[in-house]
């Protein structure tokens, strides 16, 4: 297993177009590679109504460069600012390289990349390893289900226990975000409808996820605080390549969960594809992708979540987001 050095480094390379790479086709969402793009509030604004601003983080990441303040025609929420396309793409690599309108990343409070999307499309059993870890077959087609968008919650934000479950479970997995409109996508211009990458725990309540409810997954994901997401959305230029990254868990400094996106069965292509065979997937639409071994439920005993743990979840190249259980 690869070392997960700079986890918050990115390799920084010119501007380019995903339509002209990789036999993509169709008009591709540009992005600048490099960019990391990130929704905050300043302290003290809170995280609701007009305290959010999107921004874009510095190389060094001790600055945020407020892209309102910038260009006041920016949005104010990471959804608005996708389904500007293009052209806030570009004026957020303008800010980038202006070096204006910067912000102290002490003075601001991260918050999830994106919040409120319309979907939040989740993947299971999408991991070799993890099918092994449970004797299971390898799935044929990809399984798909739901968290409601209310269970985001932001990179350092708290996990709720709730009293309803008494087994509560950590997931690290990869996501990535919708930036462009489409229905019936080809998998060959699939990443041309992704604006970038992030990191997320999907935390699972197994009892209900597994022995209640008539087994069906929703009620056991989609508690609020669910849905950790972070701290950044990493546009798709940035990563060399997405499917071969280290990704590890740990709970209170020990590692659960150590793999690799290599071991996805379903990859990023595949599932945009799958998935916008049923659903119109439009910008800001979350994806969450499968998790590793090592959760808490196959382990024997079992363990789970209680007060006090702290949950941290790491992709190399994209970066590590960090919640207390309270």
């Amino acid at each position: 297993m690869r070392l997960l050095c700079g986890l918050l480094g990115l390799r920084r390379r010119g501007a380019v177009c995903l339509s002209v790479s990789g036999g993509r086709r169709g008009r591709a969402l540009c992005s600048a590679a490099g960019m990391k793009l990130v929704q905050f509030c300043r302290h003290g604004d809170g995280s609701g109504g007009g305290g959010v601003q999107v921004g874009v983080e510095q190389a060094d990441g001790q600055g945020i460069i407020d892209l309102k303040a910038f260009d006041s025609s920016m949005p104010t929420t990471m959804r608005e600012f996708l389904e500007m396309g293009d052209k806030a793409m570009e004026c957020a690599q303008r800010a980038l390289s202006s070096g204006q309108c910067v912000v102290a990343r002490s003075d601001v409070k991260l918050l999830s990349p994106v919040t409120a999307p319309e979907k939040v499309v989740c993947v299971g059993m999408n991991y070799r390893d993890h099918c092994l870890e449970q004797n299971a077959p390898i799935p044929k087609e990809p399984i798909i289900f739901s968290k409601f968008p209310c269970a985001i919650t932001g990179p350092y934000d708290d996990i709720l226990l709730p009293n309803e479950s008494q087994e509560v479970d950590w997931e690290v997995e990869l996501a990535f975000v919708i930036g462009r409109k489409g229905k019936h996508i080809k998998e060959e211009d699939a990443l041309s409808h992704v604006a970038g990458f992030t990191v997320a725990n999907d935390v699972s309540a197994r009892d209900w996820q597994m022995k209640r409810n008539g087994k069906q997954w929703l009620l056991g994901k989609t508690f609020d605080t669910f849905c950790p997401l972070g701290p950044a959305l990493v546009t798709t230029g940035s990563v060399k390549d997405v499917h071969k990254l280290a990704v590890r868990c740990l709970v209170n400094g020990a590692v659960v969960q150590e793999s690799n996106t290599d071991q996805m069965i379903f990859q990023t292509e595949k599932l945009v594809a799958w998935v916008s065979q049923f659903v119109t997937l439009v910008p800001g639409d979350v994806f969450l992708t499968g998790t590793p071994p090592g959760v808490g439920v196959f382990r024997k005993p079992p363990v789970f979540l209680k007060k006090g743990d702290v949950v941290e979840c790491q992709i190399e190249e994209i970066g590590a987001i960090r919640n207390t259980v309270v």
